[in-house]
């Protein structure tokens, strides 16, 4: 295994950890924490996703500069690509949905006379979600096709 390849492996597998620990466990946890209400959890995890993304695309670009370096197999190519493109829209697309979403809820009255929707997760958080999974899917994939190179 070259060092390139070597580097890609690693940062893939730390961003794997990285999603699974976050979409997966801390996002859904916090809000069944005592006295944590609807409006801290989102303010919270603004944060969080916003340090997340912050982090990913940095690691994304470490990949792209690891496979640019030494190109591994088209497997590996293919599920980098998916990794990046998955990436890309949640960024672009998603978050900037789920911001406009969250602000609503945000600003919104809360209590009983607070407007029906405002509870409900939006079709944007579903596609989020989603997009984890594809890329959580290709992380592994990707790491799996470098260990093999």
């Amino acid at each position: 295994m070259s060092i390139a390849h070597a580097v890609a492996t690693a940062v893939l597998f730390t961003w794997l950890g990285m999603v699974a620990a976050i979409s997966f466990i801390e996002a859904p946890l916090k809000f069944r924490a005592p006295g944590v209400s609807l409006q801290i959890g989102l303010g919270i995890g603004r944060l969080v996703f916003r340090a997340l993304n912050t982090v990913e695309a940095l690691l994304a670009a470490v990949v792209l500069i690891a496979v640019g370096a030494d190109p591994p197999s088209p497997v590996a190519i293919v599920a980098v690509a998916v990794v990046v493109v998955t990436l890309a829209a949640q960024l672009l697309v998603v978050r900037t949905q789920l911001a406009r979403r969250s602000d609503a809820v945000l600003v919104a009255p809360a209590g009983p006379g607070a407007p029906a929707g405002a509870l409900r997760r939006s079709r944007a958080h579903y596609t989020y979600v989603g997009l984890e999974l594809v890329k959580v899917v290709a992380l592994v994939v990707a790491g799996a096709a470098l260990l093999g190179a």
